[in-house]
């Protein structure tokens, strides 16, 4: 496998284990100001996305099927499947969490806190302790698609890589 297939795959890994481990942290009680600044998703969103794309057409360029690149992932290096696999496990958690829980939106609008209503499809005025309370919770989906995009970009890249590098393989021959 070439080294950009490497690099590309370990930088989504490892962004992924970070937006994870920020999702993680919004259970952790005393941790709300660090899911305060509105910069905080859009920060994990871009570059899931950006990653996510990339990785996306390095697959397609591979012209193999799912099949293929399941083969081509079993080829890895053990370490490299297992580290996969428990940030798969971590985004799965993180899944079943967020449908379980309250994960509302929330925003600030003119010194008013507001809270998303389900039952009047609306956003509602609600006091400064409810949105405090409900931040970690309307961060914690967006962190948690964020982390799965990348987990699955690296798994896609290193894969399209070992695809890559067995096609090279056999042309050798």
């Amino acid at each position: 496998m070439g080294w950009t297939y490497k690099v590309h795959g370990g930088v989504a890994a490892g962004s992924g284990a970070v937006v994870l481990a920020l999702a993680v942290l919004t259970w952790v009680p005393g941790t709300s100001p660090l899911f305060e600044p509105r910069w905080v998703v859009p920060t994990a969103l871009v570059p899931a996305f950006l990653i996510g794309m990339s990785a996306f057409v390095r697959v397609l360029l591979t012209k193999s099927d799912k099949s293929e690149l399941w083969q081509a992932f079993r080829c890895l290096p053990g370490k490299a499947q297992a580290g996969l696999a428990a940030l798969a496990v971590v985004v799965a958690l993180l899944a079943l969490g967020v449908g379980a829980g309250d994960s509302r939106d929330v925003e600030v609008r003119d010194g008013s806190y507001f809270a998303y209503d389900a039952q009047a499809h609306r956003m509602v005025e609600v006091a400064k302790s409810e949105y405090q309370a409900l931040l970690p919770g309307s961060r914690r989906l967006f962190l948690t698609i964020s982390g799965g995009l990348l987990v699955g970009a690296s798994w896609a890249v290193l894969a399209a890589g070992e695809v890559r590098r067995a096609d090279r393989g056999v042309a050798d021959r």
